[in-house]
């Protein structure tokens, strides 16, 4: 785990904190499409991503998903870290977008390296506000783009995480991801293949020219 560690979060804490998160820290792996989080639920530990992507959702009063961000290698979230120092139950959901490493950090340990060591302080602040950076973009794409400029943003970026320009993913999971129906995300990703932009396949989407 210690090596693990380091690869991944080297650069960001010292020696002493990297030794602490092994001696504490549970390790999990996870398959793509496990859920690891669920709203409503108590969160007991934060995770540091050693590898693959998570991708995490909010769900509205209908039970319509939105997603809001991705973690990658490197990354936790922000929102289980709100959860974990007030004690209060999950906003959001977070699914394993791919398989996935990960080590669990039991809560009694945040506020106790908080005060410790400056590079964990550093990297919850910092972590904080890339998330809120990522949050106010999906509030933007919201708020000011197409639904067509939403969902070619979406492959993009689906395609960028998974690191193929395949996306295996059905209409419909497309449409909840950017709470919207079916009928209409097959209607634009079939005018983007006529534009040349994916190939539309039984099974999979493969993008082009996006």
């Amino acid at each position: 785990m210690i090596q693990e560690l380091r690869e991944s979060y080297g650069a960001q804490f010292e020696e002493a904190l990297l030794a602490e998160i092994a001696q504490v820290g549970t390790y999990k792996e996870v398959q793509a499409g496990h859920k690891l989080m669920e709203i409503g639920e108590y969160i007991k530990g934060m995770p540091l991503l050693i590898s693959g992507v998570i991708k995490v959702l909010r769900e509205d009063s209908d039970g319509d998903e939105l997603l809001l961000y991705y973690l990658e290698q490197g990354d936790t979230c922000s929102m289980t870290m709100s959860c974990c120092m007030g004690q209060t139950r999950s906003e959001i959901r977070a699914i394993a977008e791919t398989d996935a490493r990960l080590i669990m950090i039991p809560i009694r340990k945040m506020e106790e390296w908080t005060a410790k060591y400056r590079s964990w302080r550093n990297f919850v602040f910092d972590s904080y506000n890339s998330r809120l950076n990522e949050m106010l973009q999906t509030i933007d794409s919201i708020a000011f783009m197409n639904m067509d400029e939403r969902l070619e943003k979406y492959l993009k970026e689906k395609a960028r995480v998974n690191d193929e320009h395949i996306i295996r993913n059905t209409h419909q999971e497309i449409a909840y991801d950017l709470h919207s129906s079916r009928v209409v995300i097959s209607r634009l990703l079939k005018k983007m293949e006529q534009l040349g932009k994916i190939e539309l396949h039984r099974n999979y989407i493969k993008i082009l020219d996006l």
